[in-house]
């Protein structure tokens, strides 16, 4: 636990120095040179009051992010193998006392019906997530699955990268997981803050606080160079949690070289027989959730910030200007809910949690081509090579969006081409035209070739 500071981090959010509104603005003006800040920096932005100087952040996470990522948004699902569990964790419906809970474990033919919906919708990239259970969530069972995920293909339709979302493992065990060929590795420390991490997981292995803190440690050192990481917020103050979430990133990128592919921002929700999510201890309301998700913009400039379907629309859209660059969208949190809900866009009984964006993909798809986003569908980076120290390189001098542009628009092309409503391409083609003016003349040409395989029928192109 050295990197976790707690006195440290608690006398950084009580200093009344990082009150100061000059300070303030002289690290906001420092941000927009995208090579990240200091956890004191962080603190200082968490404590801004003045509107005018939070809107002024808000505009400069906005910029950020677009020097490095541009205007994409990478779309994925995540799809649940089962919801047994032998944790006990008191926000989650999945916990082990939940008895009104129905438990399921999908088989692989399961599976591949629950792929084959997804690919119709248009997916190409999935999050695999399991509860813990020795039995039903094993690295066999995992091998099984992501191989008869792979193998799904419908008219040229199909998954090209999974991550996965499980619990910590050994380095052996982490070493196996590499040979599926799967992306990046994501693992949750849910709160930073020691007793109300013992107090919110009484029972079960993920009570184990440090074996759950390193998990990135083993991962990275069994070969797995992508790793995302993520804290719930909402039970604790947002302020430590958001600190804390920091120390973690530049831990891993002092230690290894390599900071957190991704980080997830997901806010407490009411889950099924769950109470402290019926009544977040800590509930962040939506004006410091938007200030948090802007300060780890500019403070972990080169990360993929990730927001899940928890949010409502109107504040997504809201969110999304804030430095997002990878969304989900159409989720179910449940295993077997996609192929039960193909008739209903309903929330699922059986749900980890309470969503509170039930559209699909497509609808989805639309409304960010409407705010100006450029919805990307790429998994390239993941197979050529550019994962762990080659990707970090390419996204902290914020080269990234050269190779991000075509692929993005390629996928984009080939969802429109495929998937997408009518209604949809009518917004769509038109953006694409002016997502493509953007570029300079030699990518607009290879662009435009890119596009021009895609409508001949050619699938998966990128470079």
């Amino acid at each position: 636990m050295e990197f976790i500071n707690e006195e440290y981090l608690n006398s950084l959010i009580d200093d009344k120095k990082l009150f100061d509104v000059s300070y303030q603005k002289e690290i906001i003006e420092k941000s927009k040179l995208a090579k990240g800040l200091t956890l004191e920096e962080s603190a200082a932005l968490l404590n801004i009051n003045d509107p005018e100087v939070l809107n002024e952040m808000f505009h400069t996470a906005k910029e950020v992010k677009e020097k490095i990522y541009g205007n994409r948004l990478v779309l994925f699902a995540p799809l649940y193998l089962t919801n047994l569990c032998v944790n006990n964790c008191l926000y989650c419906a999945f916990r082990r006392d939940n008895k009104e809970l129905t438990r399921v474990t999908l088989s692989l033919d399961d599976i591949k019906s629950e792929t084959k919906y997804l690919v119709e919708q248009g997916h190409k990239r999935l999050l695999l997530v399991a509860g813990e259970h020795p039995k039903k969530s094993e690295l066999g069972f995992i091998g099984e699955a992501v191989k008869a995920i792979y193998n799904v293909n419908i008219n040229g339709g199909n998954i090209r990268r999974i991550n996965i979302n499980t619990a910590p493992m050994s380095i052996d065990d982490f070493k196996v997981l590499k040979s599926f060929e799967v992306g990046t590795y994501q693992c949750f420390q849910e709160t930073y803050h020691y007793d109300t991490y013992m107090k919110m997981h009484p029972s079960g292995p993920k009570k184990d606080y440090s074996y759950r803190l390193y998990a990135m440690d083993r991962a990275i050192q069994a070969g797995i160079d992508d790793v995302g990481i993520g804290a719930l917020f909402g039970l604790t103050d947002y302020k430590f949690e958001t600190l804390a979430l920091l120390s973690h990133a530049i831990y891993l990128d002092h230690t290894y070289g390599i900071g957190p592919h991704t980080i997830s921002v997901p806010r407490l929700e009411p889950a099924n027989n769950a109470p402290v999510a019926e009544k977040p201890p800590f509930a962040v309301s939506d004006d410091d959730f938007k200030k948090l998700v802007a300060i780890i913009r500019l403070a972990v400039p080169y990360t993929g910030i990730i927001l899940s379907t928890r949010e409502r629309p109107e504040l997504r859209r809201e969110v999304f200007e804030l430095g997002i660059s990878q969304i989900s969208a159409g989720s179910r949190t449940s295993p077997g809910a996609y192929k039960e809900s193909q008739d209903s866009m309903e929330e699922h009984q059986m749900e980890q949690f309470q969503l509170g964006d039930h559209r699909s993909l497509d609808q989805v798809v639309k409304d960010c081509t409407e705010l100006g986003y450029l919805p990307s569908f790429c998994t390239a980076c993941y197979r050529s090579d550019r994962t762990g120290d080659r990707f970090m390189a390419l996204a902290k001098t914020g080269k990234i969006g050269k190779l991000c542009a075509p692929n993005a628009l390629a996928t984009f092309k080939e969802y429109l081409n495929d998937f997408a409503s009518e209604e949809t391409k009518k917004t769509a083609l038109a953006a694409i035209e002016k997502f493509i003016k953007n570029e300079d003349e030699a990518l607009q040409n290879k662009i435009n070739k890119m596009i021009e395989r895609v409508d001949k029928g050619e699938r998966d192109v990128f470079f």
